[in-house]
């Protein structure tokens, strides 16, 4: 029976995924089967983890991100866990071979976010981005590469400079929110208050260098992960382009999205790019 419980925590995994994210679903969906289960129980942990310090605002959020971190070290250890999502991510954990050391970084940045509200120097910001975003990207890449190491080593800054962009991507378009309700500022040099067209154009400068240096990257990961991970990169890109033509006043004012009709083009243009050799 314990198969069967393996079963409905995968699809607890898979379902967080569909319900917090259908950009990060859709690229899920173009990975390959034998490796689609994985991302999901990746992200299932991440997003839970993120849900608590960014969402329950009712609840003492230190109390729960302890009890989840506690969990979760449990699960690590015994390879069973009583929270599906939990029990998920152990199994991947454990078959990949994460790095525990990235599970550590990930939960620090975490915990930063209970506290800390703004990130006034440069080597805390990179190292927040390190924690939250490039250690998702180095799990991802051990999934990806399925034990070859060498491919993994080769890859490694490629997977950091993608996490780190869409990371920044995400700050940037959720000025409003992170400022507003949950009163955080994640750019250094930068007074927020005062955003204007210069700031704006030099945070997505430094996210396009980090674009510059993925790229490569995704065109020598495994086949399995490249189609997924390319649609990612084109609808982050995608995204970065929109916020680099909209008024800076007017990200200060609201979320932008990409409407799904243009997630739906990205898409295609993404399958025609891959199928026919224009990446």
């Amino acid at each position: 029976m314990k198969a069967l419980f393996d079963y409905v925590s995968n699809e607890c995994s898979k379902l967080i995924t569909r319900s917090y994210s259908t950009s990060f679903s859709l690229a899920t969906k173009m990975l390959d089967i034998s490796i689609r289960k994985d991302i999901y129980n990746i992200y299932g942990f991440v997003r839970f983890a993120d849900e608590i310090v960014d969402s329950f605002h009712c609840y003492d959020k230190k109390v729960l991100l302890d009890r989840f971190e506690s969990d979760l070290y449990h699960a690590l250890e015994h390879k069973i866990s009583l929270n599906p999502i939990l029990n998920s991510f152990q199994a991947t954990y454990h078959l990949h071979k994460l790095d525990l050391e990235h599970v550590k970084a990930f939960l620090k940045s975490m915990r930063w976010d209970l506290h800390k509200k703004n990130y006034l120097k440069q080597e805390d910001y990179k190292e927040y981005i390190y924690g939250s975003a490039d250690v998702v990207g180095l799990m991802c890449l051990k999934v990806f590469v399925q034990g070859d190491q060498e491919k993994y080593d080769s890859l490694k800054d490629s997977a950091m400079a993608l996490g780190s962009a869409f990371q920044k991507v995400n700050f940037l378009r959720d000025l409003k929110a992170d400022q507003e309700d949950l009163e955080r500022s994640y750019f250094p040099e930068f007074d927020l208050k005062e955003f204007d067209e210069y700031s704006k154009l030099k945070i997505i400068s430094e996210i396009e260098e980090d674009f510059k240096a993925s790229y490569d990257g995704i065109l020598n990961l495994p086949k399995e992960a490249q189609f997924g991970v390319y649609t990612a990169y084109k609808y982050y890109y995608k995204l970065l382009k929109k916020l680099k033509q909209i008024p800076s006043n007017h990200i200060k004012e609201s979320r932008v999205r990409v409407p799904n009709y243009q997630k739906i083009s990205v898409l295609a243009q993404s399958y025609f790019n891959y199928h026919f050799n224009f990446l």
